[in-house]
C-alpha cells in the first residue's frame, strides 16, 4: 500500500503555537481553509482510493476540498488523532512543558513506549491506536491511502515504523500545515519512507537518515 501522511491545515492554535488536542479543537484560519483548498491540486498525481481523517475537526475540515475533488467519503477514525498532551493541553509548545511533550513522543519512539505524557497516554497507547488505522486501511485493499491527521502523531509513528527514519531525522524535521509523508509497505512487511514534505528520504546507513537540530516544540 501507498500511504500519504497529511498534517491538517493551519488553525488558531497553531498561529498561538500552542498545544491543542482535544475533541473537536478548532476549526481553521482563513490560510487554513486556503491551504485545504490547494490539496486537490497539490496531491493530483496521486491515485487515492481511501480518504481518512481523524475526529479532530481540523482534519476533516482540511480533507473535505480533497474528498469532494475525488468523490470520496471521508472515514473518520480516533486512531489518528494527535497526541493527547494530557495535563500540558493549551500550554505554549516552546514553553519548558511544551517541549517535555515532543522529547516523551520522541522517546517513544526510539523505544520507550511505556512512559506517559502527565494526565495523558503511554507510547503504547498511542502507536497502538495508530497502528489500528493504518491495518483496517491496508486490509480494505485499496492500492495508495491519504490520512490526514496531526504532526506529532505522524512524525512518531513514522519514526517508529518505517525502518529507514530514526528519531533524529523525525525530530530536526517538524511538518508545515498541509505537508505529506509518503511511505509504502504493509503491516506485515513494515514501512518504508519515500518522501517528507516532497523530499526524497535518503537513508545514511541502517539506522537511517539523521539531522540535526533536534525541534522539540509542540506542534499539534
Amino acid at each position: 500500500m501507498r500511504l500519504l501522511l497529511v498534517r491538517h491545515s493551519e488553525t488558531p492554535s497553531n498561529v498561538r503555537h500552542l498545544l491543542d488536542t482535544g475533541v473537536p479543537g478548532p476549526a481553521l484560519t482563513p490560510l487554513g481553509e486556503a491551504q485545504a483548498a490547494a490539496l486537490p491540486e497539490a496531491l493530483a498525481d496521486e491515485d487515492i482510493e481511501a480518504l481518512y481523517a481523524s475526529t479532530l475537526l481540523r482534519t476533516q475540515l482540511t480533507a473535505a476540498p480533497l474528498a469532494a475533488a475525488r468523490g470520496l467519503e471521508v472515514i473518520v477514525r480516533d486512531g489518528i488523532r494527535e497526541v493527547s498532551a494530557g495535563d500540558l493541553e493549551m500550554l505554549p509548545g516552546e514553553s519548558t512543558e511544551g517541549r517535555a511533550y515532543m522529547r516523551t513522543i520522541f522517546a517513544w519512539a526510539a523505544g520507550d513506549t511505556a512512559r506517559c505524557i502527565p494526565g495523558g497516554e503511554s507510547g503504547d497507547q498511542a502507536l497502538a491506536r495508530y497502528d489500528a488505522v493504518i491495518g483496517e486501511a491496508a486490509a480494505s485493499g485499496a492500492g495508495t491511502v491519504a490520512m490526514v491527521s496531526h504532526g506529532a502523531a505522524i512524525r512518531l509513528w513514522t519514526a517508529a515504523r518505517a525502518h529507514n527514519v530514526d528519531v533524529p531525522f523525525a525530530a530536526a524535521r517538524p511538518l508545515g500545515n498541509t505537508g505529506v509523508v509518503v511511505l509504502e509497505g504493509s503491516p506485515s512487511d513494515g514501512w518504508k519512507a519515500l518522501s517528507w514534505e516532497g523530499t526524497t528520504v535518503e537513508p545514511t546507513g541502517e539506522a537511517g537518515p539523521t539531522g540535526e537540530p533536534v525541534d522539540t516544540a509542540g506542534r499539534s
